[in-house]
């Protein structure tokens, strides 16, 4: 289970670079629902990482500089931009997913109260 959690995570870090570094006519868009796009897979990309990983500090650096690197390699893209907004709901969204997995982690251990 925990391999497969691991990989999860991964694979969606890889799913944020591709989808960052298309061009902006290849991006799958939900329309008119970008902050949210970005909420969604940043929060899950943090949780999976909390969850497939004992989270600590380094953890969380690493996912806000990886947002950050994400946000600044869109500049080296025709048709995208770095935005200061998106880097801060990234780094939030993944801050707040390995926060989840903290909570999860804490209640899903035996004896805990449920």
């Amino acid at each position: 289970m925990m391999k497969a959690i691991r990989v999860s995570g991964w694979l969606l870090i890889a799913a944020i670079v591709i989808l960052s570094l298309v061009p902006p006519e290849l991006r799958p868009r939900l329309g008119g629902l970008h902050a949210l796009e970005h909420l969604a897979i940043f929060s899950a990309t943090g949780l999976a990482f909390g969850l497939g990983y004992r989270p600590r500090y380094a953890t969380a650096i690493g996912l806000v500089l990886f947002a950050g690197a994400i946000e600044v390699a869109q500049l080296f893209v025709p048709g995208r931009h770095a935005r200061l907004g998106d880097f801060i709901v990234d780094a939030l969204a993944a801050c707040v997913g390995l926060a989840a997995s903290q909570v999860w982690r804490r209640n899903d251990r035996p004896g805990a109260d449920r």
